[in-house]
């Protein structure tokens, strides 16, 4: 596109873009701005007509940002944000706006949510946006604002602090439980075979081969929901397991491994108040209530890719 053809840009063409290069495709971005597929593309259309060149190639699996997208992503975020900030109004002194953070889907269920809901409470101008996923979402394409991240962090220019070390455990029904001190051999609750690469149960697959996985989840708390039901016996993080009536630690041969949290931000949002805020928050909570993942965190400075 020549330069000669620039124009003055269109606010709501900053956040259609702002969308689609959060979620990567047209779906998704219309169903989170509540909109068509066609104003995704022409809004994208109007603001690379504004600015000149092109912003986003589109790929058989998707958008990718070109190197200028990328540039202009991370200022249209800023602006997304005062936007969101300038129509809370009130004092600059406070954070408000929106914060978006994202855990695993455990993590959040169980033990996220009912206490990071406190917080907007204690803030009036900041609210809170949670999702919940296992794989990594981008921090650099500004899919999340803060991550926490269940293993050691590979991002880029990020700052990662470690909040806690989970602790694992089989959980069992009494009824099983009574089953193995009798000496019978263990059928277990695991994964699904989306899912059967996540480390715990790559881990189970490996120390007990040719086990019997009786009865197969997404997610952890719906293991221990089977395995309350008597399906087998369930590897779950302490967290889990200490508070679900009607399973019990059912310690087999293999002690398994326990794996770190960390909390992971952008470099450059550091500074900003609302982002700060909350990733304080965060830190005090797990520090609170590190007891109930086991094993405190070690001492140590945070770490910065």
């Amino acid at each position: 596109m020549s330069k000669q053809n620039r124009t003055l840009f269109n606010w709501e063409d900053v956040r259609v873009f702002v969308a689609l290069a959060r979620y990567g495709n047209l779906s998704a971005a219309a169903r989170a701005l509540n909109v068509n597929h066609a104003t995704i593309s022409r809004r994208v259309s109007s603001l690379e007509a504004a600015l000149g060149e092109k912003l986003v190639e589109r790929r058989p699996d998707g958008y990718v940002l070109t190197a200028l997208g990328t540039r202009t992503l991370a200022s249209a975020n800023d602006m997304e944000k005062a936007a969101a900030a300038l129509g809370r109004g009130g004092a600059d002194d406070r954070p408000k706006g929106i914060v978006r953070i994202n855990a695993p889907p455990t993590l959040t269920q169980a033990f996220l949510v009912p206490r990071l809901a406190r917080l907007p409470a204690q803030h009036s101008a900041l609210d809170i946006d949670v999702s919940s996923e296992f794989r990594n979402v981008s921090l650099e394409r500004r899919e999340t604002d803060i991550a926490l991240r269940v293993g050691r962090p590979e991002d880029g220019d990020v700052i990662a602090k470690h909040l806690a070390t989970l602790q694992f455990s089989f959980y069992a029904s009494p009824k099983w439980y009574r089953r193995i001190q009798g000496g019978a051999i263990p059928d277990f609750v695991g994964y699904d075979e989306v899912n059967a690469h996540i480390p715990e149960s790559v881990w189970v697959m490996q120390h007990f081969p040719g086990a019997r996985i009786a009865f197969r989840t997404n997610n952890q708390l719906s293991q221990a929901e089977a395995a309350r039901a008597h399906a087998g016996v369930a590897l779950l993080p302490y967290f889990v397991g200490r508070g679900f009536d009607g399973i019990e630690m059912c310690p087999l041969q293999h002690k398994p491994p326990s794996r770190e949290v960390w909390l992971v931000t952008r470099r450059q949002d550091r500074k900003t108040l609302s982002i700060s805020t909350v990733a304080d928050y965060l830190t005090q909570l797990f520090a609170d209530e590190r007891e109930l993942f086991g094993a405190p965190p070690p001492e140590g400075p945070s770490i910065e890719s």
